[in-house]
């Protein structure tokens, strides 16, 4: 073998050795990167900052007892219906100064903090706004100095095992509860026809930010139950605002709905649960 054979096979060594080389330190597909706020071999994650959308394998992770975390197309409203809260408790508990601006994976608490309460219930008689009689227009009280609420006892707040409601609506029920395509039940009318609360309570909600319920008032009564009243064509009371049992809150309507009707729900810790059993026979 001559001289210039022996230069071009060590030639030919050199660049198959530093291509061995190069193959060596190259990276095969992406680097395993720990979610943030998680340890190595962590199985849950604490309550904190918003998580990255691009962090899949976290999204399906548990929380804590007491938080949840955001889901594709959650509003706070909607968070707050389903655990039976009002959505500025969540904001105030989660330091929120905006309910529009939540985050998918953000991890929420919606429990009352240690040493807190939520909202709490008001007596009807203090301050319930009294509809004028047949025009549906809001009346205030007459003109007195309105009482102090009474103190709230964190320790015992104010919960029931059940309760009393009367027929939200007049009309024919065309859809009843069955917990997974209808939370409640539909009752059908006409335009205008008055929408009445179920039982004495506070508005909690009025407006029209969950999808899919139109023009909706929610009413917590005390600490287990909720109603909620969707697709009405007018709202006649705002949040805060205190109702008695049979007040004209509403007037029916077909926001978001393809028909004329009341959509009513019973929430029971924020669970939908069917409210022909805790309405009276019609």
């Amino acid at each position: 073998m001559n001289s210039r054979s022996r230069l071009y096979q060590r030639l030919a060594g050199a660049v198959l050795i530093s291509t061995l080389a190069a193959c060596a330190t190259r990276q095969v597909g992406a680097p395993v990167v720990q979610a943030p706020g998680t340890a190595t071999g962590s199985t849950s994650v604490a309550p904190g900052t918003p998580i990255p959308n691009n962090a899949p394998v976290v999204e399906s992770l548990p929380v804590a007892p007491g938080y949840y975390r955001v889901k594709p197309g959650d509003t706070l409203y909607r968070i707050a219906l389903d655990h039976g809260q009002n959505y500025r408790d969540i904001a105030s508990w989660n330091n929120l100064s905006n309910a529009d601006q939540i985050e998918v994976g953000q991890v929420l608490r919606v429990v009352p903090p240690p040493g807190q309460s939520a909202t709490p219930m008001l007596p009807p008689s203090a301050s319930a706004p009294v509809a004028a009689s047949g025009s549906g227009a809001m009346t205030p009280p007459a003109a007195a100095p309105t009482p102090a609420p009474a103190p709230l006892n964190p320790s015992a707040p104010a919960a029931g095992t059940t309760i009393s409601l009367v027929w939200p609506a007049q009309g024919k029920v065309v859809g009843t509860f069955n917990d997974s395509t209808n939370k409640g039940v539909n009752i059908v009318g006409t335009a205008g026809e008055p929408v009445v609360a179920a039982a004495a309570g506070k508005v909690v909600y009025a407006g029209n930010g969950l999808r899919g319920y139109g023009n909706l008032i929610i009413i917590k009564h005390n600490g287990t139950f909720l109603t909620a009243y969707a697709h009405n064509r007018t709202l006649l009371v705002k949040e805060g605002d205190v109702v008695s049992q049979g007040q004209k809150i509403a007037e029916m309507g077909n926001t978001d709905s393809s028909q004329v009707m009341l959509h009513f729900e019973v929430r029971r810790m924020g669970k939908p649960v069917d409210p022909m059993s805790y309405l009276p026979p019609k």
